[in-house]
């Protein structure tokens, strides 16, 4: 998610997923301001959480080169096949969607300005259409202009998922496309006008299958990048992106890491969101995660940019350390770690198996193996962090008054579903990433004591959801009953966190869903209500109904909601922690 599968820390305003509040959307249509270091943050010393409050290092000076670094790869750059939360973050530098998210401190990090876009939406019919009006000037890397054709054929494009297996199925699921549409490639002569209007070479038009309030939230998703069609190579499109951002592609090593430069077709005056300071950007990618941190320590690497925190042999130096404290932040998310208990997968199909595994895991093993408090988070009971509208708190699985689990009820659960001694089967998590291994062993350890056996299934990050624990096919042919996962709100409410990990209509038998485990046709039905309750409370009352239901048909085994410790680059200039993506703002630093 961390696809968003770590995505987005947004805490800010409420998505309102009804008819009401059809006034042009949430959030501020005035973008950032492009004075000072950045908006809506004062300037802080370099103290233990400055960057959570105020802009460290404040510059507006130009020039240098920033240094990131990814313990993985890349799920893709293509913006219409992405879904990991620093992608997003990222992505601003070389592409523009209509909206974004503003580049700025604290709560206003939550709020959404115009990007390609003029203005906020304008909704009409209810709130099942919605109206962009498209900047004139802003202009692809190679000069030519950006029109609402570009931005239509994108979006049509990200619907094949069998080429794009990474990214989101928003689109998909609720603009009134023709019937059996199927994407730009193999429906390449379908009129989609139902779904998408042109009607000028600045104006675009969506119309929705149901009234959607705020609308406004899908019109900042990457898939809103515009690709020229005629430079489009499909699958290969994220080895050369056409940028329409301050920074385009120099050179891009699929595998070992890429640079960025800048593009001299980008007007500043088309973009008051970026000031597009350094000269460049270095990213090396599948990087050893211990790394990186010690790197950034020492003042060679400014940015691991999964931005899920220091890992665990780092987390100790600079937590005991004054200095080294003193230049790093630790923010909370709206981000859970989480187990999903794959249901297609025997025994897990019967939910005794299932509820097992709650009743059985050692929560605070779990805890220290993501981090412990500081760099882990709070052991979570459900699904819904505590700063998304409709949280509430409960535990249907107890494990035990010392949180190490209650051996008596996992084995009655064992003996419920036919297992008495155990069974065995495997889990998997991203091979780059230490800390989903050392949870994986903590289950291991955990739930050996009742006689399930778990073999460690390490798969490359890139590909983890689309061809592996993401596959329901390969999923089930490799008995990979558990699959570490994590997810981070796409936007502040319960729609935002819950839909595309809850919802099976988004699993798909070609890989790539978000969603792994959650198939309960009870679960659809209420997510459908939820989309149709016009009062806020009521709508976050059944997001909660969701979340227990989950937790009631024990699909997920919840970890912690998180907590991650970012050190601060030595190197760099307007350091801040983005509410929006719940890690450093990666669009207004510099270079001292």
């Amino acid at each position: 998610m961390l696809r968003r599968r770590l995505g987005m820390a947004a805490t800010g305003a409420v998505l309102a997923l009804a008819v009401a509040a059809c006034g042009g959307g949430s959030g501020s249509s005035t973008p950032s301001s492009s004075g000072g270091a950045a908006a809506g943050g004062s300037d802080s010393k370099s103290e233990f959480n400055a960057a959570m409050t105020g802009v460290v290092n404040p510059s507006d000076k130009k020039g240098g080169i920033l240094k990131f670094a990814n313990g993985g790869d890349w799920d893709s750059l293509d913006p219409g096949d992405t879904y990991y939360g620093y992608s997003w973050n990222f992505i601003r530098l070389y592409g523009r969607s209509l909206l974004m998210f503003k580049s700025a401190v604290g709560k206003e990090g939550n709020q959404l300005a115009p990007d390609l876009a003029e203005d906020l939406g304008k909704p009409s019919d209810d709130a099942k259409t919605w109206t962009y009006k498209i900047k004139k000037g802003v202009k692809f890397e190679d000069g030519t202009p950006v029109t609402a054709k570009d931005v239509k054929y994108a979006v049509e494009r990200s619907f094949d998922k069998e080429v794009f297996p990474d990214g989101y199925t928003y689109f998909n699921d609720f603009l009134a496309w023709p019937k059996d549409y199927k994407g730009a490639y193999k429906s390449k002569d379908v009129n989609t006008d139902s779904a998408i209007e042109t009607p000028d070479d600045y104006t675009i038009v969506f119309h929705l299958k149901q009234p959607l309030s705020n609308f406004d939230y899908f019109a900042q998703l990457p898939a809103t990048i515009p690709v020229p069609k005629d430079k489009d190579t499909g699958a290969k499109y994220k080895e050369h992106i056409i940028a329409t951002g301050p920074y385009k592609f120099e050179k891009n090593e699929i595998g070992k890491g890429f640079t960025l430069v800048r593009n001299d077709q980008w007007d500043p005056a088309t973009d008051p969101n970026r000031k597009a300071l350094p000269d460049g950007y270095e990213v090396s990618t599948n990087v050893n995660a211990d790394d990186i941190d010690n790197r950034i320590i020492a003042g060679d690497l400014d940015i691991d940019v999964a931005g899920i925190g220091v890992q665990s042999a780092a987390l100790g130096r600079v937590l005991s350390d004054p200095a080294m404290k003193a230049n790093a932040d630790n923010p909370t998310s709206t981000r859970l770690w989480y187990t999903s208990i794959n249901g297609n997968v025997p025994p897990f199909d019967n939910i005794d198996c299932r509820k097992a595994v709650q009743y059985a895991v050692d929560k605070v093993a779990l805890q220290t193996a993501w981090g412990g408090e500081f760099s882990g988070g709070q052991i979570a009971t459900s699904m819904l962090p505590p700063a998304i509208p409709g949280h509430e708190d409960f535990n249907l699985y107890p494990p035990g008054a010392d949180n190490k689990g209650d051996i008596n009820k996992a084995k009655e659960a064992l003996t419920a579903c036919g297992q008495p001694n155990g069974f065995e089967t495997n889990i998997s998590y991203r091979a780059e990433r230490p800390k989903e291994k050392a949870a994986a062993e903590a289950l291991q350890q955990s739930l050996g004591r009742v006689g399930i056996k778990l073999t460690l299934k390490p798969f490359p990050q890139a590909d983890y959801f689309a061809l592996y624990a993401g596959k329901p096919g390969y999923a089930k042919d490799n008995k990979i009953g558990l699959a570490m996962n994590g997810w981070q709100s796409d936007w502040p409410d319960g729609f935002g966190f819950l839909q595309q990990i809850t919802d099976s209509r988004v699993i798909r038998e070609t890989g790539g869903s978000s969603n792994i485990s959650v198939r309960d046709p009870e679960v659809d039905k209420l997510v459908d209500k939820a989309m149709l309750e016009t009062d806020t409370d009521a709508r976050n009352a059944i997001w909660t109904q969701i979340d227990k239901k989950v937790m009631e048909d024990a699909f997920v085994l919840p970890n912690v909601w998180t907590k991650t410790l970012l050190v601060r680059s030595k190197n760099a200039t307007n350091i801040f922690v983005n509410e929006a993506y719940g890690m450093y703002d990666y669009l207004g630093m510099g270079v001292k």
